[in-house]
């Protein structure tokens, strides 16, 4: 199916909030209001970047510290979309609605009653629901933890991450059919790259893959690691030879998960 074609059929502006943070260059971030500058607003809104839509959880108001969600720049999703490898009929679970764009994207291609996406936070979750809504795109957003998955419309062909992980939920794998694929975003702890893995569960309730790419995800919010591991994790990677990312691979087992390089009989992590 051609992602690409779907990300240009939706319009992304529909689903970017009213309220849109930018970096100004002194380590904080500030608000770009639709109603003050419609016009910065809508430059932000239609560019091919990533989109920041939330900072510090929610807290922020005039100025911002941390940025903790935001729009994915549609080369990205083509690249989650693609690597999913969805066929017509398939069920997805999405972890992370942020804007409700990807999660559109995907009903585009599959139909909302095949989607199912969850967003932790309740106030994203809220503006997802009605901008998919009001786009004709009523797909099935729960409000929860997405480390927990949504176990009352498993099993799923597809599950398709938006935000970086350590540590992948072996509930993601358990609520996933046999054959079906995952696509993760990892967090800086092996590669500095922070690359996607893309995982096929096995019919003994494993899942293995190697990885595909950069990706670059802001963290699920109980797995966010400290700026200083990105540091010890540039070093290791150096003294290592700087291997690519897709020379990786992972493998989760109901006991835990090991990080390869090259094969699974040379775990690193």
């Amino acid at each position: 199916m051609d992602a690409r074609a779907a990300v240009r059929a939706v319009p992304r502006e529909a689903f970017i909030p009213d309220v849109i943070w930018v970096h100004r260059g002194d380590g904080w971030s500030v608000p770009v209001r639709r109603g003050e500058d419609p016009e910065r607003w809508a430059e932000l809104a239609g560019s091919g970047d990533s989109i920041v839509i939330q900072m510090d959880d929610g807290t922020a108001a005039e100025k911002g510290a941390w940025p903790t969600s935001s729009s994915t720049a549609p080369e990205g999703m083509v690249t989650m979309i693609d690597a999913l490898g969805v066929q017509p009929g398939m069920r997805v679970l999405e972890i992370g609605t942020g804007s409700g764009f990807n999660a559109a994207v995907l009903a585009h291609l599959l139909g909302a009653e095949n989607v199912t996406t969850m967003e932790i936070d309740a106030a994203l979750a809220e503006h997802a629901r009605t901008a998919l809504d009001r786009a004709g795109y009523p797909v099935h957003v729960v409000t929860g933890d997405g480390a927990e998955g949504y176990a009352a419309g498993a099993p799923y062909d597809r599950v398709v991450v938006t935000a970086s992980v350590h540590t992948v939920p072996y509930a993601w794998i358990e609520q996933t059919k046999p054959g079906g694929i995952l696509v993760v975003p990892w967090a800086f702890t092996f590669h500095p790259d922070g690359p996607l893995a893309k995982l096929t569960v096995r019919n003994d309730g494993t899942a293995e893959g190697r990885f595909i790419g950069p990706g670059f995800y802001m963290p699920v919010r109980d797995q966010r690691v400290r700026q200083a591991v990105l540091h010890e994790t540039r070093e290791r990677w150096s003294k290592a030879g700087e291997p690519s990312c897709t020379r990786y691979g992972v493998t989760v087992t109901r006991d835990g998960q090991r990080i390869w390089l090259d094969t699974p009989d040379n775990p690193v992590a």
